[in-house]
């Protein structure tokens, strides 16, 4: 069984972590640098991502996570945790920790009342997904190594790119673990290939 992490600074944690379980991992909410040395597998969750950036420098996290992404284990960042990810950011704001090569744009979707569900084909998980977008980013571009592996409305709303995979909406919000599901076989089929 593999070990998967959800970074315990602020949002969703509680949900992820009854997702992955689920899912057949072992969870654990990661509130600790130490305990990135134990994990398989990360998420970064939704919540507010200037917040999560600010906790991130306090706790001493931003290196080890960036050497977290270099080592080959999977993150998997879910909304605001897809914000931290990006390469870069649109408005000129300073992007976080540059791990998947794509242009993000913050709360695209409209403001917490314009919160709203929608049935996503996302590939190699799911034809009928339900996303639920609050206070969504969208990426506006991706580099060449990206994967686009979802849309809404011709918006690009869910990627992948070698170990890293994102996206802008809460599939942690609803009863539906298939994306859970896939980020744990992705965390399984890189703990095989690093234990070789």
């Amino acid at each position: 069984m593999v070990k998967v992490g959800v970074l315990a600074l602020q949002g969703a944690v509680r949900e992820h972590i009854r997702a992955l379980e689920a899912a057949g991992a072992e969870a654990v909410a990661v509130k600790r640098v130490e305990q990135l040395q134990d994990i398989d597998g990360l998420i970064f969750p939704g919540g507010e991502s200037t917040t999560m950036r600010r906790l991130i420098d306090k706790y001493g996290f931003f290196e080890p996570l960036k050497e977290f992404g270099k080592s080959g284990k999977p993150i998997f960042g879910t909304c605001a945790g897809l914000i931290l990810m990006a390469s870069k950011l649109a408005g000129g704001e300073n992007a976080h920790l540059g791990l998947i090569d794509m242009t993000v744009e913050r709360n695209a979707f409209g403001r917490q009342v314009d919160s709203f569900e929608a049935s996503l084909m996302i590939t190699d998980v799911a034809d009928d997904f339900v996303g639920v977008f609050i206070r969504a980013p969208r990426i506006l571009e991706v580099g060449n190594d990206v994967e686009i592996i979802c849309k809404h409305n011709d918006k690009i709303v869910a990627v992948k790119q070698g170990n890293f995979l994102a996206c802008s909406f809460h599939p942690e919000l609803t009863d539906d673990h298939r994306m859970a599901e896939y980020f744990v076989k992705m965390v399984e089929g890189a703990k095989e290939k690093l234990a070789v």
